[in-house]
């Protein structure tokens, strides 16, 4: 049995008559007939009353054609499915981003994913270390990573989305927050809340260089996971933090954001997913997650 002799079955029994089959099917009517007669002895049943004038269905032809039909529909819909899958708008994808992104980008990241491909299922882990990211990529825990580097990982291919301006988390009373901007050397003798480095937090070695370069010793007061939490506890007045841009879209009462300049550091967002994947959904992703990236503002207004 092949699958055209399926069509050719249920057009004859559509039509109840070989002549108009064989119009509707773009073909002569011998070789429809010859087809039906091998599928009828393939089967070994009769499916078709044929007479002069018309063509009826025997009691086999019924129950073939309600199975021949769901037969065809099925392959139908596999097809359509697989040509969605080629499409890459069929899937499933989990993405991970550092704290920064979660509070800023991703919003807007998972509007734009939704509408563009509906097909596939997004789900989004926020407020992850980039080296936690890193481990979950190698693992399948996460498809797609959204970081900050160092990434050492030659497993791992990279796509740089963007530089971000490093800015100073300032508790609202504090006499810094007057100013425009601050230096690094503004910080001085000032108690730090930093990402973990027991965690490997990238910002940590970021921080506590910077303040290296300027010749000035880090007071390290705070060690915390979550961008979220440090924000809170600058709010707290428990010390200021040095964070990418970005993460003025969190803006938490009790905190004021202020440029870092002299120097005006940037820290760069990458993304980043394992090597050799090359599933349509997942490229395609990549692409939208790129261009999005470049033309979404990250000037947040400063207060």
């Amino acid at each position: 049995m092949e699958l055209r002799q399926l069509r050719y079955f249920v057009v004859v029994a559509e039509e109840r008559h070989f002549g108009r089959a064989a119009a509707r099917l773009h073909m002569a009517q011998p070789p429809l007939s010859q087809a039906i007669r091998r599928l009828e002895t393939g089967l070994g049943v009769e499916l078709l009353h044929r007479t002069t004038r018309r063509v009826e269905l025997t009691e086999a032809g019924r129950a073939y054609l309600s199975r021949a039909r769901a037969i065809l529909a099925e392959v139908d819909d596999a097809g359509e499915q697989a040509r969605r899958v080629a499409a890459g708008v069929v899937g499933h994808l989990t993405i991970g981003c550092v704290g920064s992104v979660t509070y800023s980008l991703l919003p807007a990241l998972a509007r734009h994913l939704t509408a563009e491909m509906p097909g596939v299922d997004f789900s989004f882990r926020g407020e992850m270390l980039a080296p936690d990211q890193a481990e979950a990529l190698r693992s399948g825990e996460i498809d797609l990573a959204l970081l900050r580097p160092p990434v050492t990982d030659e497993s791992l291919r990279l796509t740089r989305l963007r530089r971000d301006r490093l800015v100073v988390a300032l508790p609202a009373g504090d006499r810094r927050a007057e100013r425009r901007q601050v230096r690094v050397t503004d910080l001085r003798d000032t108690p730090l809340i930093v990402h973990s480095a027991g965690r490997r937090s990238a910002m940590y070695d970021v921080v506590l260089g910077l303040f290296r370069t300027a010749g000035v010793a880090a007071r390290v007061r705070h060690e915390v996971g979550e961008t979220s939490t440090l924000i809170t506890l600058v709010a707290g007045g428990l010390g200021v933090a040095v964070v990418p841009q970005p993460v003025t879209a969190l803006a938490i009462p009790g905190v004021v954001y202020r440029p870092l300049v002299r120097p005006a550091v940037t820290v760069d967002l990458v993304l980043a997913h394992r090597a050799g994947r090359s599933e349509p959904h997942l490229t395609r992703t990549v692409d939208l997650i790129t261009n999005l990236s470049q033309t979404t503002s990250t000037k947040i207004g400063l207060v």
